[in-house]
């Protein structure tokens, strides 16, 4: 349900294609939010059915129509509504854990590869945080407001902290990996 909600908050801004919709969600929240074109696409219609959002077809010559959604009044009071609503917290999936939960049913040499590549993966995920921070930075142009880019930027801080302490649960790991902490079988 929360897809309806970002796609609102972005329509919020101006209208959008389905199109332009996934880029603006791979370039600035897809680092808590991910959305598959198809997903919003569905979205997409089935807020149009509840009258949030309009569809503005514009022909294209040689290319097929572009649909353009825009946020209609009734879906403007829906994202205050819930943007004023507290949520409850979300139960954390962490598919790592999950890993090092079972992780004694492997050898310490595959635990290390593991856990390696994992580090490596985490580190590549710090620089896609850069990217991201440098893309808030030119989407914060369409609103002209500090405010909104104040507010981008921490959703951006939370994603980073996470990954950080991640990377250094898993960099104390393999340390301890490494220094021969782990139990015998």
């Amino acid at each position: 349900m929360s897809l309806d909600y970002a796609i609102l908050g972005f329509l919020n801004y101006r209208p959008y294609s389905g199109y332009d919709l996934k880029k603006f969600f791979d370039t600035s929240v897809r680092h808590f939010w991910p959305a598959d074109q198809s997903q919003i696409y569905k979205t997409l219609a089935r807020m149009s059915e509840k009258g949030w959002v309009k569809i503005k077809v514009i022909p294209q010559e040689a290319r097929p129509d572009r649909k353009e959604y825009s946020i209609t009044k009734t879906g403007r009071d829906e994202l205050r509504k819930w943007l004023t609503t507290p949520l409850p917290p979300e139960e954390n999936r962490s598919a790592d854990m999950i890993q090092v939960f079972f992780a004694a049913q492997l050898s310490d040499e595959e635990i290390l590869g593991m856990f390696e590549r994992v580090a490596m993966l985490m580190r590549a995920g710090l620089e896609q945080y850069a990217q991201i921070s440098r893309n808030i930075e030119d989407y914060s142009e369409y609103t002209n407001s500090p405010r909104e880019f104040f507010f981008w930027m921490l959703t951006l801080d939370v994603g980073v902290n996470n990954l950080r302490s991640s990377l250094a649960f898993i960099e104390n790991l393999i340390k301890r990996i490494r220094n021969g902490e782990l139990p015998k079988t």
